[in-house]
């Protein structure tokens, strides 16, 4: 099993404004100051399509994001844009400081007008991206490069009611905005799981919300432009924009406390209207160790808390998902079994799947994977034995803990990546 696709950020396409439901950024009775408040100024709140953007300017800022320092010849070539189209939109993007020139890198000796490369501005623009989990909520700032430029977790409130939790984590995000008052905060994304329909209002079963308004209560606490979408989706965009010249198929199968597939084809996020693949409730057959409750349905026995449960189940002390791994990696033989049978029942969910998408290839993320590397030649037997395709390409995401990290981050970063200079025009 090999580790390829390790992708920071995503390219979607940005919501029509007409779409899109706007809030005004007032902020509530007793909510503390956002970093930048803009009175009167309307906040937009969309739901990304996940999606390589054709436009010029976002073919013209991603061949400078993965390519940086890079000439205007070489953006023409990469692209397949004219030279004069090149000039346009690199003018463009120069006026909206999303990318710079490098003077100090002319080529020597050159006559008339000097040739300047450019490359990304990572020193003005920040994005935030909120991964609301079941049991922890990650909050990131990223720079236009999608790379994590500083973090915070904070524990999700447990049974506050879907308003309250989210007040709550968006107060967490305002006071995290307090460190970057020198940058420029250009969006928020939030990824979490459930069901996310237009305006960002999420239907969550695990967290038990139902309409829960995640994207209002995020924009008007916070003042700025906020995207959501769902988590498992995100991450395979995020997986999707590190390398965009893949446009081949890819099943994107996640596994951590919750499960859930993604698929995306020729450079685009398969988005279901009616919502992301429910697979947590896929039967698993008999089990030895795993599933101690006799659900017999994936998600509860292999999740994290399936897992601790499981161990407690065998006469195991442990209190989380990492004494289960450290009693595991410590030799005792129990808990290096129920890991065993996890990526055994894990592995056979993989193979079924696929055999429905049939991908050209499988990436696997979440800690279910990663913070297990002792079980994955077990997973990819079980892939191989259980599969009608003997020779599926199956990779694991170089993503590890920071998968979510990412997912956010790639939301966070959708509009700037998919309309550069609309996303710009938005937030100045």
């Amino acid at each position: 099993m090999t580790s390829i696709l390790d992708l920071p950020a995503t390219p979607v396409r940005l919501a029509p404004a007409q779409r899109s439901p706007h809030v005004r950024s007032p902020r509530p009775i007793g909510a503390p100051a956002p970093a930048r408040h803009r009175p009167d100024h309307h906040v937009h709140v969309t739901t990304p399509d996940l999606a390589l953007s054709d436009r010029p300017a976002a073919k013209v800022l991603r061949a400078v994001r993965l390519a940086s320092p890079v000439f205007r010849d070489e953006i023409a070539e990469s692209t397949g844009l004219s030279v004069s189209t090149v000039n346009r939109q690199v003018g463009a993007l120069l006026k909206a400081g999303l990318i710079r020139e490098r003077s100090d890198l002319a080529p020597a000796g050159a006559v008339g007008r000097p040739r300047l490369p450019v490359e990304i501005s990572v020193a003005e623009h920040l994005t935030i991206g909120v991964h609301i989990g079941y049991k922890v909520t990650s909050i990131t700032a990223h720079d236009l490069l999608h790379r994590v430029v500083g973090a915070i977790s904070v524990p999700t409130p447990a049974d506050a009611g879907a308003e309250n939790t989210l007040v709550s984590l968006a107060h967490s995000v305002s006071g995290f905005l307090a460190r970057w008052r020198n940058r420029e905060i250009r969006w928020v994304g939030v990824t979490l799981g459930g069901r996310v329909q237009d305006g960002g209002v999420v239907d969550h079963p695990r967290l038990g919300w139902s309409q829960a308004q995640v994207g209002r209560i995020f924009a008007q606490t916070l003042g700025y432009p906020v995207s959501v979408a769902s988590h498992v989706e995100a991450m395979a965009a995020a997986e999707l924009v590190a390398n965009p010249a893949q446009r081949s198929s890819f099943l994107y199968f996640y596994a951590r406390e919750m499960v859930g597939v993604a698929f995306s084809v020729d450079g685009s996020v398969h988005t279901p209207s009616g919502g992301p693949p429910v697979i947590g409730h896929f039967p698993i057959g008999a089990t030895a160790l795993i599933d101690p409750h006799r659900t017999g349905q994936l998600e509860a026995a292999t999740s994290d808390t399936g897992i601790v449960a499981a161990a407690r189940a065998a006469g195991l002390d442990l209190a989380d998902i990492a004494e289960v791994h450290e009693a595991a990696r410590d030799g005792n033989e129990i808990a290096r079994d129920i890991l065993t049978e996890r990526a055994e029942v894990l592995g056979r969910a993989v193979a079924l799947i696929a055999d429905i998408f049939n991908p050209d290839h499988v990436v696997l993320g979440g800690q279910a994977f990663t913070d297990a590397p002792q079980t994955l030649p077990v997973v990819a037997k079980v892939i191989r034995d259980t599969s009608v395709t003997g020779r599926r390409d199956v990779r694991v995401s170089r993503a590890g803990v920071t998968v979510q990290q990412q997912a956010a981050g790639a939301v966070s970063l959708d509009a700037l990546y998919a309309d550069p200079l609309g996303a710009i025009a938005i937030t100045d």
